[in-house]
């Protein structure tokens, strides 16, 4: 009886162990240390060589047969270096050995494969749009583009979206798909550019020197081609004035240069018209019946 109360109080009285960070737990953690260190190797090992070898020799090659076109040399360097980082990812589990352990779990796989099904549509969708953006000769960084929704000056292009700038100074952020979905229009994409006027006269005014007189002020304007040459037409006859229209042909257009050519043809106009005695924009006559009773003060 005394022994088996002695065993008892030994038995109660021995502590028992706690999970720690002694040997053992050391070398079940090894294995998975070895496999991130063979990861972080291959990652690094990619990236540095695709970085610094692969990304700025193409971008040589790409700058050197597109030098006049910013779009390609900066898409062309960002979707360089997003294959470099896929592909570094890759060869580090492949070296570490997870390859076999993410093609092996069907949860990984079936994760993998909501996550795409919830995201492709978006995502992948963007990054065709960016790639059908920057493969578009007529739509670059630096082109005046309009759309439905806005206007303004590309200033880049990325994977998921472009970023334009207003004539007010604003940066919009434009997903890629909306200017791929429907129609850009770039009014300076080409080398000339007509600009049509409109000038309304009185009927009192001699057409003739109207015209002569309109011609020579879009003549006389740097900026505007001689060939062809400016052309002058009565557009129509308005109830209050005769209005004639002006075409004249600008080269290599910028937005900047189209508002300074529109404002020097205005002012050219206003000058040559007044000192000629032709009234611009006459006022409105209207013929005016009834009757005007006055009531007797007393």
């Amino acid at each position: 009886m005394t022994s088996l109360i002695l065993a008892v109080a030994l038995q109660t009285t021995t502590p028992t162990e706690t999970p720690g960070t002694g040997p053992a737990e050391l070398v079940d953690f090894w294995p998975f240390a070895v496999r991130l260190g063979w990861f972080l190797l291959g990652f690094l090992v990619i990236a540095v060589l695709g970085l610094y070898v692969l990304e700025p020799a193409i971008s040589r090659i790409v700058r050197r047969r597109n030098r006049n076109n910013a779009t390609i040399q900066e898409a062309v360097s960002r979707y360089v270096r997003l294959f470099v980082a896929v592909v570094a990812v890759l060869v580090g589990a492949g070296i570490a050995g997870y390859v076999r352990l993410l093609t092996d779990s069907a949860i990984v796989i079936a994760a993998i494969t909501l996550a795409i099904g919830v995201a492709g549509q978006a995502v992948i969708g963007s990054l065709i749009s960016g790639f059908v953006l920057v493969m578009d000769p007529e739509f670059n960084v630096g082109d005046y583009v309009e759309w439905a929704d806005g206007e303004g000056t590309v200033r880049s292009i990325t994977f998921r979206v472009t970023r334009v700038q207003t004539p007010n100074g604003e940066l919009l952020t434009v997903p890629n798909t909306v200017l791929t979905g429907q129609t850009v229009t770039n009014p300076y994409g080409h080398g000339r550019y007509r600009v049509v006027e409109r000038v309304s006269v009185a009927y009192e005014a001699d057409v003739g020197e109207t015209f002569r007189h309109l011609e020579a002020a879009a003549t006389g304007l740097d900026g505007v081609s001689d060939a062809p040459e400016p052309d002058v037409y009565v557009e129509e006859l308005g109830s209050d004035a005769v209005v004639v229209r002006v075409h004249y042909w600008i080269e290599n257009p910028q937005r900047a240069d189209i508002f300074d050519v529109r404002s020097a043809f205005a002012r050219a106009v206003k000058s040559r018209l007044d000192g000629a005695g032709i009234t611009i924009s006459p006022p409105s006559k209207r013929d005016l019946e009834g009757r005007i009773e006055v009531a007797d003060a007393a």
